[in-house]
């Protein structure tokens, strides 16, 4: 069963139709108590790192986050929150995974924000890209991008520099971009999620 941190941040009707297609049991985790419910834990979230993190901050949620010895999986701005600090907003985050989330420069050459569909490349054997190919095309919506660190990076991506599409430490795992809205191959990601 996984609980989906509810925060007032997050696409949730895009991850819970998801999770009803593969038949995986979710619930919302609006309160600390919540977490004892659940054995796996998703962090969602859509727009502005920064406003999401105060918003997070605001739901009393923080401490309990950072204690989670469960696996959890950040998805987009909730990839983000796990990071130590956002460029959006100038913000301080959960710094769970010591790397930054940085702006996409103009002199990239690619339009910003990134959008729309491109290739992963899974690394350091990751379990949540299990089956998942090198080149397997995921959908992208961003502006701000987690710098690559190889001690952290589950898989990258290119878009005019190498990111980090995936990030990973210990019972934290994170992605960029949207399994929700990824077709077979994201379904995949989250059925290897549910099965750790």
């Amino acid at each position: 069963m996984i609980g989906i941190v509810n925060y007032g941040a997050g696409n949730i009707f895009s991850l819970t139709s998801a999770l009803e297609r593969l038949n995986i049991q979710y619930g919302m985790i609006n309160q600390e108590s919540d977490f004892d419910l659940y054995e796996k834990i998703i962090i969602p979230g859509v727009g502005h790192a920064g406003a999401a993190m105060q918003k997070l901050t605001e739901s009393g949620l923080v401490p309990a986050i950072k204690a989670l010895k469960k696996p959890v999986l950040g998805i987009c701005v909730g990839m983000q929150l796990i990071t130590s600090y956002s460029e959006e907003g100038d913000s301080d985050l959960l710094d769970i995974i010591p790397v930054k989330t940085l702006r996409f420069k103009e002199e990239i050459s690619h339009k910003v924000p990134h959008m729309g569909w491109n290739q992963i490349y899974p690394e350091n054997d990751s379990p949540i890209f299990s089956k998942i190919a090198p080149g397997t095309y995921f959908y992208f919506v961003h502006s701000y991008f987690i710098e690559f660190n190889p001690k952290f990076t589950a898989a990258t991506c290119n878009y005019g520099i190498k990111f980090s599409a995936g990030i990973q430490k210990d019972n934290f795992y994170a992605v960029q971009f949207h399994p929700e809205k990824s077709g077979e191959a994201g379904e995949q990601l989250l059925k290897n999620f549910a099965n750790l």
